[in-house]
């Protein structure tokens, strides 16, 4: 397995236990799928701006983190 190959697995298997976890009597399905996604956005963090596959020096690159970052933060406000 490559590393990217690596981190997509992890992924997974963050969304996949956090729905697990959701699926136990004393914690909400949302909230355990919500706890998923944020391991799995740390592993996205990882694969996109501490390794990106490509050079980091396109101006839409910020831009995209940005805007990604933002919309994880609205949906923890909403939550």
């Amino acid at each position: 397995m490559d590393y990217y190959d690596r981190l997509l697995a992890g992924m997974l298997t963050s969304l996949v236990v956090g729905a697990a976890v959701g699926f136990h009597p004393a914690v909400d399905f949302r909230l355990g799928l919500l706890g998923g996604a944020l391991l799995a956005t740390a592993f996205l963090w990882e694969a996109i701006v501490r390794h990106p596959p490509v050079p980091t020096a396109e101006p839409g690159y910020a831009v995209a983190a940005i805007v990604w970052h933002g919309l994880v933060l609205a949906v923890l406000l909403t939550v």
